[in-house]
């Protein structure tokens, strides 16, 4: 029985010497930069912080949040629903209060036109009978400029 317990033990420390060296050989082949991969685009992709990486993905979240607000209220303002479709105007602030800084410097014609237009679109939808076709025009005018600054 003594020489079974050793067994188990020599054997159990086998095969976590031979995981751990699996992970590492795997670590190393993952991390290297392919044939193809010139040094300029290998040191490009090394030289993003982490903070830069986040920060992009929070930035296409929050665009990403603000295309789904101007969804929500199109399909609001196509049912005749202004009150709904005011409601949910009523969010686009919380997500363009995160991206506009980075719009307006991006590319300067574009954030004015987009200020322009959710100012346009406030004013409608607080108004007794918006216009619906109005509505509808600056709702359009609002996601193409948007779509276009996120590409970018």
């Amino acid at each position: 029985m003594r020489h079974f317990n050793r067994l188990i033990i020599v054997v159990g420390i086998s095969l976590m010497a031979l995981v751990g060296c699996n992970k590492a050989e795997k670590s190393a082949t993952q991390t290297s930069p392919s044939e193809n991969s010139s040094p300029e685009a290998v040191a490009k992709t090394n030289t993003k912080t982490d903070s830069e990486k986040a920060n992009t993905s929070t930035t296409k979240t929050e665009f990403d949040g603000l295309l789904g607000v101007i969804t929500n209220t199109k399909v609001a303002v196509e049912a005749r629903n202004f009150a709904k479709a005011k409601e949910e105007f009523g969010k686009f602030e919380d997500f363009w209060s995160k991206v506009e800084d980075g719009v307006k410097s991006k590319s300067p014609s574009a954030y004015k036109e987009i200020e322009d237009k959710s100012d346009e679109l406030k004013a409608a939808l607080k108004t007794a009978a918006p216009n619906k076709e109005k509505v509808l025009a600056a709702l359009q005018s609002l996601n193409k400029n948007i779509s276009s600054v996120a590409k970018s």
